[in-house]
C-alpha cells in the first residue's frame, strides 16, 4: 500500500491531502482552521 502525503504551501491558499492505494482519504485547506482568508502559510492544521 502507497501512502502520499501532498502539500500546497507558501502560495495563495496552502493545503494538504492524504492519498492511500490511490483513494483520497482526507484533504483541507488551512484557511478553514485559521479562518483567514488565502492562509498562504504551511498547513500545519490542515
Amino acid at each position: 500500500m502507497t501512502t502520499i502525503l501532498g502539500i500546497s504551501a507558501f502560495y495563495h491558499d496552502s493545503a494538504a491531502a492524504l492519498i492511500a492505494s490511490g483513494e483520497i482519504i482526507a484533504a483541507a485547506q488551512e484557511e478553514r482552521f485559521t479562518r483567514k482568508k488565502h492562509d498562504a502559510r504551511f498547513p500545519k492544521n490542515a
